[in-house]
């Protein structure tokens, strides 16, 4: 799949924030069920247990954090998107996670309640994390489909009025300019990467867009004082000291007791290797010397499915 100059003309585009609100359908499923989705018994499981306890009617925040606290425990995977060598398709493995799709696998399931009635399947999960990780909501079977940096994906997400980067607004925000070349420089890593080298010279193009974009953080010493502006459900990025990249790691926001508290996927064996409840975002930055400061990402509910509409939803 060629790309050319599109996907950077695409980035460099000024749009205004919250202007589309399109849901994009479903693409076809790619690969076999047994291979992009993972972990049925425990989705089956947590929605039993949003039916139950009424998830739906909660704000998406409070939502997204239902769900991020009925995975915690999780253990950690790394790699788990990289599934075949030439074909992509969405992913979700409920058996293990990383920092990245931690988040994301709360927040599709937190969408998925408010998005359409159930009975809910693996496929509407695959839907809402193609809407989030995917570049205009389309996975095209191409690997470079998939927004491979954060960065992307929030000015993404905006772009279609999916979510809101509240960054900028916060006291002490500061903009940072980096060269990105994670992908570029470490693609032997990266699966679909080492069996199609092709694809590198437009990886490069893409890297130097997300370069480009603005990008703000607050920094590590300014972070206990805008505590009190995060939310439920607010998408955590850190971001790092290294020159060639913009975060290095991401989780979500959860209030307790007045602060905000971190909750992620660790590699930490001291940790668990596990999705965690940890502790305030602010005592995180100060425990690791490589830790910037945040980015804070505000997502929104998608637009509610025709589905809706019908007189009669099966349960």
């Amino acid at each position: 799949m060629r790309f050319k100059g599109a996907l950077t003309a695409m980035f460099l585009a000024v749009l205004p924030a919250a202007a589309q609100h399109t849901v994009t359908p479903p693409s076809p499923v790619r690969l076999p069920m047994s291979t992009v989705f993972k972990g049925e018994a425990k989705f089956r499981a947590i929605v039993k247990q949003a039916e139950r306890e009424n998830w739906r009617q909660l704000p998406i925040g409070a939502r997204t954090i239902r769900a991020a606290r009925a995975m915690v425990g999780t253990p950690y995977v790394n790699y788990t998107l990289e599934v075949d060598d030439k074909v992509e398709n969405p992913v979700v493995n409920f058996n293990g996670m990383d920092c990245w799709t931690y988040y994301e696998n709360a927040l599709a399931f937190a969408r998925m309640l408010r998005y359409k009635p159930g009975p809910y399947t693996p496929q509407d999960m695959l839907h809402m994390v193609e809407l989030e990780r995917y570049r205009g909501g389309r996975c095209t079977g191409g690997y470079l489909s998939r927004m491979h940096h954060l960065e992307e994906v929030f000015y993404d997400n905006e772009r279609r009025g999916f979510a809101t980067n509240i960054t900028p607004r916060l006291p002490g925000a500061q903009r940072l300019r980096r060269e990105i070349r994670e992908m570029t420089v470490q693609w032997k890593n990266y699966r679909y990467l080492r069996n199609s080298p092709g694809l590198l010279p437009e990886m490069g193009r893409i890297e130097a867009a997300v370069s480009k974009l603005p990008v703000y953080h607050v920094p590590k010493n300014k972070v206990r004082n805008v505590e009190q502006y995060l939310q439920d459900g607010d998408i955590c990025a850190i971001t790092t000291n290294w020159p060639n990249g913009y975060t290095s790691h991401v989780g979500l926001i959860t209030r307790i007791n007045g602060r905000a508290i971190f909750t992620h996927a660790t590699s930490d064996r001291d940790k668990g290797r596990m999705t965690i409840i940890d502790r305030p975002i602010t005592d995180y930055l100060n425990q690791g010397s490589k830790h910037a400061g945040i980015v804070v990402v505000r997502p929104k509910d998608l637009p509610p499915s025709k589905f809706w509409q019908r007189p009669v939803a099966t349960r």
